[in-house]
C-alpha cells in the first residue's frame, strides 16, 4: 500500500466516524443550548478554529459551502455566541464522545499513535483550517479523547487538500460538487443556488483532482512504513462498522 493508496482508503472512514459525531444526539444537544440553528453551528464550530474573520475568509478557506450561506450561518452564530466559543464547545464535545464512544475499541492506543503521527507529519501550507484546529489545545488527555481529535484533524486535513486539489484542476467548488455522486442534492445541501453546470465535461477534471488529493494527502501518511499504513487503514475500517451498529 503506497501512501497515496493509504490516503484514499482511509477518506471514507475518516468520513463516516466524524459523520457519526457530527449526527450524535449530544452534538446536536449543543447546538441547541447555545441557542444556534443547526446550520449556524455546522458553520461556526468548523471554522470558529480561524478566530475573529470575517466570512469571506471562512467561505475561502471552507471553500465547498456558498458563500451565501457560509455569511448567514457564521453571522448569525456570532449574534450569539463568538465562533471561537462556538468551535471550543465543539472541541469539548468531541472529546467527550471520543471517551464514550471510542474508549472501549480493543487497539485504540495503536490507533492514537499511527494517527497521531500522521497528523504531526502533516505540512499545513495552504491548509488554514487544518493548521488552526491542529494549533487548538486538546482539553482531554484520555486516550479515546486524543483519538477522536486525531481523526478530526485527518478529516479536516483530506478536505482541506481537496480545495487545493480542485482549484489546481481549473474547477470552481461548485462544479466539483456537481461532478460529484450526489450531483445537485449535495449543491443545495452546500446552499448553491441554480442555474447549475452541467457535469458532463468535468466529471474527468474531478476524477484528476480527486487522484491529486490522494497524492497530497499522502506525503503525511508516508511518514508510516507499509505495513503501519495497512494497519492504519485496517482499524480505521474497523472503528467504522463497530459504531455504525
Amino acid at each position: 500500500m503506497t501512501p497515496e493508496q493509504a490516503a484514499a482508503n482511509a477518506k471514507p472512514g475518516l468520513a463516516n466516524l466524524v459523520g457519526a459525531f457530527a449526527e450524535s444526539p449530544q452534538t446536536l444537544r449543543r447546538a441547541r443550548l447555545m441557542g444556534l440553528s443547526g446550520w449556524a453551528y455546522h458553520v461556526s464550530a468548523r471554522a470558529g478554529a480561524l478566530g475573529d474573520v470575517r466570512p469571506e475568509t471562512v467561505a475561502a478557506a471552507i471553500g465547498f459551502i456558498a458563500p451565501d450561506a457560509v455569511t448567514d450561518g457564521w453571522e448569525a452564530a456570532a449574534k450569539t455566541t463568538p465562533p471561537v466559543e462556538v468551535a471550543t464547545w465543539h472541541l469539548h464535545e468531541l472529546c467527550r464522545w471520543g471517551v464514550a464512544e471510542l474508549g472501549g475499541f480493543p487497539r485504540l492506543n495503536r490507533l492514537l499513535d499511527l494517527s497521531k503521527r500522521v497528523v504531526s507529519a502533516v505540512d499545513a501550507a495552504g491548509l488554514p483550517l487544518f493548521a488552526a484546529w491542529r494549533a487548538m489545545p486538546v482539553p482531554e488527555t484520555a486516550p479515546g479523547a486524543q483519538a477522536a481529535v486525531m481523526l478530526h484533524l485527518l478529516h479536516e486535513h483530506r478536505l482541506g487538500v481537496h480545495v487545493v486539489a480542485v482549484r489546481a484542476s481549473g474547477l470552481t467548488p461548485l462544479q466539483a460538487i456537481i461532478a460529484g455522486p450526489d450531483g445537485e442534492t449535495d449543491a443545495v445541501a452546500f446552499g448553491w443556488q441554480p442555474p447549475y453546470p452541467s457535469p458532463g465535461p468535468i466529471v474527468r477534471r474531478l476524477m484528476w483532482a480527486e487522484s491529486v488529493a490522494d497524492s497530497l494527502a499522502g506525503q503525511a501518511y508516508g511518514q508510516l512504513d507499509r505495513a503501519e499504513r495497512i494497519e492504519l487503514c485496517g482499524l480505521l475500517e474497523s472503528l467504522s462498522h463497530r459504531l455504525s451498529r
